[in-house]
């Protein structure tokens, strides 16, 4: 039998291993997902509501204990990790689980006397979700709890970094009541999951991965006639203007740039800055950047993980000596950082000046703690730069005109616009993305479109 290792990069030690999926296995899930799912889209929405909302305390209960298993598997900072659960992933499934009487009830349309005429979301069947590592609940939830609040049933495919994030959802919809067969998960490799998707039981996928991942995706839904969610990856940039509060910017954009070691697919990876403010941004910017404490994540007072794996923070540093040989300036002296080594995933964050979108680094997905900083002239400069990219996840301004903000806005190509905020997900907005960032949309009452199909009822009552 086929297995998966969890490495984690802690300590290069194997943290998890598991099985893969049979094929017998595969094919039971799948049968199971669909008798279940017709038994389950009869049931009132205060009966789904009642089983998600347990599920969601299951998660609340557990909560340290689940932070100590993803701080191992991918390495971010015990501080952070329980929050993910008790803040983005509570707040979200709880909206979704509030809106969902809204989203999903019928749509009226003007009265026509002797006709009743109306248009109900139908669930769609099986919900398939691949999700990624870098934040595994916060991806996962956005489409979960609205699917099975949907009336669908879900298989849930996480990455092979951390299993043990969908073991945590099939134990809390079991404390919670769940029937079985509406929520399984497998342990799948690349070509498994393919072969899932052009499955005919499957109804959707909805996918957070890398924009190669996306188009694999894309390959095999292509073979049918279902579409799918494609969350994938982002170059995010901040525009920060001469009137902004510099010293919340700079607070901010550091966050934004180097939480979760920079691994998130709509963290800041550039940055443009006024040259009226320029200099005093970038001193600033660096200095905050230097107070970061890189080392085991394990220890309450590390700010700064690994990077999930040694490739990851090599590719990074690939970027960064590109870009210095074509002029860029490191203003990060990664000896601050003893736990920095090289052939190691612990990897010092690193902020780059003259740097300009010739570099990789200011165009390619980077994922890691480095971020370039460029001085512009204008807001139409950095209108340009901002969308001189493959990606459109989000774009944030920092300033204090509020009209100036929206004005720009309206000409920056993104899923998602901020003024003075960032790297956030308001579960009441929809997510989505342009370009390359993907299709598709998760989050909001929007959000549930996709998990449903329209079905017209035209009922004639008189002769």
């Amino acid at each position: 039998m086929a297995t998966q290792k969890t490495i984690s990069p802690i300590d290069g030690s194997v943290y998890v291993e598991r099985t893969l999926a049979e094929p017998q296995e595969v094919e039971t899930a799948l049968a199971k997902a669909v008798a279940a799912q017709k038994e389950w889209r009869k049931t009132s929405l205060d009966e789904r509501e009642a089983i998600c909302r347990k599920a969601v305390e299951y998660f609340l209960n557990n909560a340290d204990e689940i932070g100590l298993e993803l701080t191992w598997q991918m390495g971010r900072p015990i501080r952070y990790t329980a929050n993910e659960i008790r803040k983005g992933f509570q707040e979200r499934a709880n909206y979704m689980i509030s809106i969902a009487p809204k989203a999903l009830g019928d749509v009226e349309v003007e009265e026509i006397s002797g006709f009743k005429r109306f248009i109900r979301r139908d669930p769609l069947g099986v919900v398939f979700v691949v999700a990624p590592w870098n934040y595994p609940y916060l991806t996962s939830v956005n489409s979960v709890i609205p699917a099975i609040m949907a009336g669908n049933a879900v298989i849930l495919k996480h990455a092979q970094q951390t299993p043990l994030c969908a073991e945590r959802y099939a134990a809390a919809f079991e404390y919670a009541g769940l029937p079985e067969g509406v929520f399984q998960y497998l342990h799948l490799n690349h070509e498994q999951v393919a072969r899932v998707i052009v499955d005919t039981r499957i109804d959707y996928v909805a996918f957070t991965g890398s924009v190669e991942g996306g188009h694999a995706v894309q390959k095999a839904i292509n073979e049918r006639f279902i579409i799918g969610g494609l969350e994938l990856g982002g170059k995010d940039p901040a525009y920060v203007r001469a009137d902004a509060d510099l010293a919340d910017a700079v607070e901010n954009l550091v966050d934004g740039s180097f939480f979760n070691s920079g691994q998130s697919c709509c963290g800041i990876e550039r940055i443009y800055v006024h040259k009226d403010v320029y200099d005093q941004f970038v001193t600033d910017f660096a200095a905050l950047t230097r107070t970061y404490t890189l080392g085991d994540p394990t220890n309450t007072g590390t700010t700064l993980g690994p990077m999930v794996r040694t490739a990851a923070a090599e590719f990074a540093q690939k970027q960064i000596n590109e870009a210095i040989s074509q002029g860029a300036t490191a203003l990060i002296d990664p000896e601050l950082f003893p736990a920095h080594q090289s052939g190691t995933p612990y990897f010092a964050p690193q902020v780059l000046v003259n740097v300009n979108h010739n570099m990789n680094v200011m165009t390619e997905e980077t994922f890691a703690p480095v971020v370039g900083i460029m001085p512009v002239e204008s807001d139409e400069e950095a209108i340009r730069l901002m969308n001189d990219s493959q990606y459109g996840l989000t774009a944030s301004i920092w300033t204090s005109d509020v009209e100036a903000a929206l004005a720009i806005g309206e000409q920056v190509e993104t899923g998602t616009w901020f003024m003075n905020r960032c790297d956030y997900l308001d579960p009441a907005l929809a997510w989505t993305g342009v370009k390359n960032s993907g299709r598709g949309c998760t989050l909001s009452t929007v959000g549930y479109e996709a998990l449903t199909r329209p079905k017209s009822f035209h009922l004639k009552i008189n002769a």
